[in-house]
C-alpha cells in the first residue's frame, strides 16, 4: 500500500493507495481540485464546506448523466478509455475517501 499527498482546495491530504496507482490517485485528486475551483469562481458556496460539498454532488451529477446515456460505469470502459482493473480499484478508493471526507464536514455542519 502506498502512501501519497494530494491537494484539494489548497490543503494536503494524506491518502493511501495501491502500489503503482500513485499517479492515477494524484490526477484524480488534480480533477477534482480542478471543478471545486470552477465552482469557487462561480462564486456558488458560502464557505469551504459548502464548496466541498457542492462539488461533490456536480461530480455525482455528471455520473449520474453518464449512466443515463449509457457509458458503463463499471467492469467495461467506455470505447476508447481502457482502465485497469487496478485503476478502478483506485478511483472507487479515492471516491471513498472523499466521500468520508464530505461526510465529516456534514457532520461538522450539523453541529453548527
Amino acid at each position: 500500500m502506498a502512501e501519497i499527498s494530494i491537494t484539494i482546495n489548497g490543503r494536503n491530504y494524506g491518502i493511501a493507495c495501491d502500489d503503482g496507482q500513485e499517479k492515477r490517485v494524484q490526477e484524480l485528486a488534480r480533477f477534482v481540485d480542478g471543478r471545486l475551483k470552477e465552482i469557487a469562481r462561480a462564486g456558488a458556496a458560502t464557505n469551504e464546506s459548502h464548496l466541498l460539498v457542492l462539488t461533490s454532488i456536480i461530480l455525482a451529477d455528471e455520473i449520474a448523466d453518464m449512466k443515463a446515456q449509457g457509458v458503463p460505469m463499471s467492469g467495461q470502459a467506455p470505447v476508447g478509455v481502457a482502465i485497469t482493473e487496478e485503476e478502478e480499484v483506485a478511483i472507487v478508493s479515492a471516491i471513498d475517501l472523499l466521500a468520508a471526507r464530505i461526510d465529516a464536514i456534514a457532520g461538522n455542519l450539523q453541529k453548527l
